[in-house]
């Protein structure tokens, strides 16, 4: 097992000082949605071309580059990582902060990690951990993943004697959006699994996600005078209040876990004359995906048609679980499970309570994507925090899986 701690946290504390918060207002109408992905993306094109991979970059927004082999006949791997982090708090102006961990809660400048909600801190006790100052989210989603790619890259490049086939890698904009695949450079592909960075705590690995989609509704109402509005006026407001109090409690994000779905009302804003709402849609299983869909389009007419109010509703699919993707294809699962066993790294299954690039990738092309662990934890949150030594773990599971790429093709 080599020793990533020093180069790998280091590189992700650089990335994290890039201002790449997206914004999903944008989202399908701007792309990337925020000036700071370019900034960081031309950097990743630096640093890659002055590896002396083969990279591009275009319209799409993706960092394409590719590492030749040292060896005939082994077949291509790609891995994958976002460079944008998500708006749910501040995610610019990122302050990230070491600490020698040696128990108990970690202070920050504008919130409190808390042992008693972490318990996986007590695994890294005599450890390094890195956070923000508390009043920004960290960044380990994505750019931890970046950074342990790019570190892999990086001891190949300057390891020559170590034996590998074709290495691929993909930096991707927008991912917390959900726009980040729509341009996807498919044809400039060369690879036939993909492994994406973007998981959480050691050890897990995730070939399952949520089929996700978000509903956006209109909703229109009739203005007048507030002092003759009897029998007139029909609230917009009111209607889509009404719509999301009626959604059921039950199955809502705050409510589940596991494989059960939910509805969350994203947002809700306008005027009594035209109110919006967004509602985002999961769920693991495809036919009850569709039935929930097809319930909140009813629902949201409905209610509308009891106030007499207009009614216009979009749906968006964002992705679609990857399970089946991953199913016809378990070698790629089998290849990290191995990988994990030669250098002694505890791997499971988990499912993601969400979704990766990987799952529109599944979706698309047909392509395993099965996805690694970060290191990350508390993800979105000010609360965010990441190990150092399972950075270098991901990174050692990343070389690997590229060794074990190229034993099974000598074999």
């Amino acid at each position: 097992m080599r020793d990533f701690t020093e180069s790998v946290s280091e590189r992700f504390i650089r990335y994290t000082q890039f201002d790449t918060m997206s914004d999903p207002s944008l989202a399908g109408r701007r792309r990337p949605t925020t000036d700071g992905q370019v900034v960081m993306q031309k950097a990743l094109v630096a640093e890659l071309e002055e590896m002396g991979l083969c990279v591009t970059y275009g319209p799409e927004s993706v960092v394409h580059g590719i590492l030749k082999g040292n060896i005939e006949g082994v077949p291509p791997v790609a891995f994958m990582a976002h460079v944008d982090t998500a708006d749910d708090v501040m995610g610019n102006g990122v302050r990230a902060q070491v600490h020698d961990y040696m128990g108990g809660d970690i202070v920050l400048k504008g919130t409190v990690i808390r042992e008693c909600d972490n318990p996986d801190l007590a695994r890294h006790i005599g450890g390094r951990i890195i956070t923000s100052d508390g009043t920004t989210l960290l960044g380990s989603d994505d750019k931890a993943g970046v950074a342990e790619i790019m570190e892999a890259v990086r001891f190949l490049v300057e390891n020559p004697d170590v034996e590998h086939g074709p290495v691929e890698v993909f930096f991707t904009p927008d991912e917390e959006t959900g726009s980040g695949m729509d341009m996807f450079p498919y044809h400039e592909m060369i690879s036939d699994v993909c492994y994406t960075l973007d998981g959480g705590p050691q050890g897990e690995i995730e070939t399952e996600c949520f089929n996700a989609a978000t509903v956006d509704i209109a909703v229109h109402g009739v203005s007048t005078h507030l002092g003759s509005a009897r029998g007139r006026l029909v609230n917009a407001l009111k209607v889509v209040s009404m719509i999301a109090d009626t959604l059921p409690h039950a199955e809502s994000p705050e409510a589940t876990d596991g494989r059960y779905g939910y509805y969350h009302v994203g947002s809700i804003e306008g005027t009594n004359v035209e109110a919006r709402m967004e509602v985002f849609i999961r769920d693991f299983d495809g036919g009850s995906f569709d039935h929930r869909i097809d319930a909140i389009q009813a629902l949201a007419k409905a209610i509308a048609d009891i106030y007499g109010a207009g009614i216009d509703i979009d749906v968006h699919i964002s992705y679609r679980n990857m399970a089946m993707a991953n199913a016809r294809h378990p070698e790629a699962l089998a290849n990290v499970m191995e990988a994990g066993r030669a250098i002694g790294i505890e791997l499971h299954q988990e499912l993601i309570r969400g979704g990766t690039d990987g799952a529109r990738m599944a979706e698309k092309a047909g392509i395993p994507c099965p996805n690694i662990f970060t290191g990350g934890h508390n993800f979105h949150s000010l609360e965010e925090w990441i190990p150092v030594d399972v950075m270098s773990l991901s990174v050692n599971l990343v070389l690997a899986i590229i060794d074990r790429q190229a034993r099974s093709a000598r074999a």
